[in-house]
């Protein structure tokens, strides 16, 4: 089985108490199960990983690249001006989905930039959690159109 990160940044961790109008009632451990469930049902093994801290993040980033590793990844806030990230993210060595649960386009004008999304394979947004999942069924897919040693 392929390993894939799927990796979460600030306030993700509160998913189900945190703005239920916007995030839903869905809580991150939730989320967690049905990101490895939907891996296993998709050949894959997932990692689901959260954190509050931008040089955690980006240290997980390098682990990906080292590792060859694909990605899931809900940036949260560093999304719109995390530099770091966006550098760690550009030395990927496997497909990276950026993913949000919500349209960071319809929301408020300082959500509407991406520095990751310049680095990314590809975005899926508004979708609320189905967001991940759909983002796992494109790393598989990427993964079976690419072999590894490709």
């Amino acid at each position: 089985m392929t390993r894939v990160l799927v990796l979460n940044g600030p306030n993700l961790g509160r998913l189900g108490s945190r703005e239920p109008d916007v995030y839903g009632s869905t809580t991150f451990a939730d989320l967690a199960a049905m990101c490895r469930d939907t891996g296993r049902r998709l050949g894959l093994s997932v990692d689901v990983r959260q954190t509050d801290d931008e040089a955690e993040l980006i240290r997980w980033a390098h682990e990906a690249a080292d590792e060859r590793l694909p990605v899931v990844l809900n940036p949260a806030a560093f999304t719109h001006y995390s530099y770091g990230l966006r550098d760690a993210l550009a030395q990927r060595t496997a497909p990276l989905i950026e993913v949000h649960i919500s349209n960071p386009a319809a929301r408020e004008e300082f959500r509407h930039t991406s520095v990751v999304a310049g680095v990314a394979t590809g975005t899926i947004a508004g979708f609320g959690m189905m967001s991940y999942v759909l983002a796992l069924q494109a790393v598989a897919e990427l993964l079976a159109e690419s072999p590894p040693d490709s």
